[in-house]
């Protein structure tokens, strides 16, 4: 009966000397870890094009051969395509909770082998196409119209609307 109970302290004190080992980690004694600054920290997102309210995460990288905008004094849009190794259904996700941050209203979705988005803002339309490819690469297609005029509270000529 002796033994059992030197046993039973014995392996108290191993668990004990292994949590302790395990909370512990690598900390060396007297080390200070100082504060992560702001421009230290990798970026997690990349915004489409010069819109500023649109992001896609870094793993989506712009095709510049198959994207072109357009800016005029009253309109700005275009197609934006980018492609990246994500899963569709995840890109889907977070595009539509980004798209909510940065005040966009979903109006609408569609989804049988590809992923519509369309989500709309007072004077801007955001389309968004998404598709998987034949190696495993998922494209987001963003078709973005910007009326300038209506945001500056011009006409499509630039003339002030009376009200």
């Amino acid at each position: 009966m002796h033994f059992f109970s030197v046993g039973k302290k014995l392996g108290y004190v191993c668990v004990l000397f292994a949590v302790l080992g395990l909370t512990t980690g690598c900390a060396k004694k007297g080390e200070v870890v100082q504060p992560v600054q702001n421009d230290e920290l990798a970026a997690v997102t990349t915004m489409v094009e010069s819109y500023g309210d649109i992001e896609l995460p870094l793993d989506m990288t712009l095709v510049s051969k198959k994207s072109m905008a357009m800016r005029t004094d009253s309109f700005q849009g275009g197609i934006h395509v980018y492609q990246g190794r994500v899963e569709i259904s995840s890109l889907r996700d977070y595009i539509i909770a980004s798209m909510r941050n940065h005040k966009w209203k979903l109006v609408g979705e569609a989804t049988y082998n590809n992923v519509m988005l369309a989500f709309t803002k007072p004077n801007k339309t955001c389309m968004v196409v998404l598709e998987n490819d034949s190696i495993g690469k998922t494209h987001a297609n963003f078709y973005v119209t910007v009326d300038v005029a209506a945001a500056n509270r011009l006409n499509p000529f630039g003339e002030p609307i009376n009200q």
